[in-house]
């Protein structure tokens, strides 16, 4: 075991896989000599040869491009892109080419790609670095998206990332990047891409979440100090999600909260619902809440604090639904 937090357990997945795999290759900005931009990459590059951890120009459309060309000749890419709002360049290079891989070859050829970023705000970067953007890649079909929330599951979910065949965002919340640490195996292990992770028992309330919001709901639950009995699910796995494990749980409490740090219209929490609207409507003791982020751009330093959701607005939403 080895004491990590999130983003050195991302160096020990990437490490692992490019020990394991001489089709792994990592590429993006500065992910070479200099390590990354939060150091994820951290002496790959010494380890593993500049042909194997290649540091590109600054120019997140060709990294993804020439990563998708790489991944259908039988490659392993795993590009970096350094903040997740530099993800909407290649955006049509993910919907046009590498979601479609599969579907366009008949199953010839598949697209093995992952494709990492930091996102998520609370870290006071500039405008464009900490959008929240899963519900956005959710919606493309033959796309997978990937979000952890501790750096067990961040080691986990890479290696099963890197081996899946098809292509996978892999979204590292860089508010708690070194927040939270944890023994971790140094030899492999995978944490199933679609299974989500029942982290607290309970027979009241289901409150769903999914990375850097997973720990804020944990700290809600520390000030709720058992008033009530809270199942909290942390869903690591957007696209797929796991529906089974969501409407179990919903079905046994009657009532569920969920947060997001996206904004509200379209977010994830709006499929959440009408899933379980569909096939667990009647086992509702009151309308599921959302705790949100409002719908506004993602403001600068000083109000980012009024923009996430937190501890007390976590709270209100749980009051809402257990006294409705």
């Amino acid at each position: 075991m080895v004491v990590s937090n999130i983003v050195q357990a991302v160096t020990h997945g990437l490490r692992q896989e490019l020990a394991r795999d001489k089709n792994v290759v990592v590429l993006g900005e500065d992910v070479g000599v200099n390590g990354g931009v939060f150091r994820a990459t951290d002496g790959l590059q010494k380890e593993f040869g500049a042909d194997r951890v290649i540091d590109t120009p600054l120019a997140e459309l060709g990294i993804v491009g020439a990563s998708i060309g790489l991944a259908v000749n039988g490659m392993k890419p795993v590009a970096e892109i350094q903040f997740s709002g530099f993800m909407y360049g290649p955006f049509d290079q993910l919907l046009s080419h590498a979601a479609r891989v599969r579907m366009r070859s008949r199953g010839r050829f598949t697209c093995p790609l992952v494709v990492r970023t930091p996102y998520g705000a609370g870290i006071r970067a500039l405008e464009l670095h900490c959008e929240s953007g899963e519900s956005m890649f959710s919606n493309i079909a033959g796309l997978k998206m990937v979000v952890p929330s501790n750096p067990y599951d961040t080691k986990g979910l890479l290696a099963a990332a890197i081996r899946d065949p098809d292509p996978v965002i892999f979204y590292e919340p860089m508010r708690i990047y070194r927040a939270i640490k944890q023994d971790i195996p140094e030899k492999e292990y995978f944490v199933p891409i679609g299974k989500a992770n029942v982290l607290q028992e309970g027979k009241d309330l289901t409150l769903i979440a999914w990375g850097a919001m997973v720990k804020v709901c944990q700290d809600a639950l520390e000030k709720l100090n058992n008033k009530y009995s809270v199942q909290l699910i942390d869903l690591r796995t957007i696209n797929p999600y796991d529906a089974e494990t969501v409407l179990a749980s919903v079905k046994k409490t009657g009532r569920c909260v969920i947060v997001h740090e996206a904004i509200r219209t379209c977010g994830f929490a709006a499929e959440l619902i009408a899933s379980i609207n569909e096939k667990a409507l009647l086992n509702l003791e009151a309308p599921v809440v959302r705790v949100t982020s409002p719908d506004v751009p993602l403001p600068f330093a000083k109000l980012e604090n009024y923009f996430l959701p937190d501890v007390n607005r976590i709270l209100k939403g749980i009051e809402k639904v257990m006294s409705f």
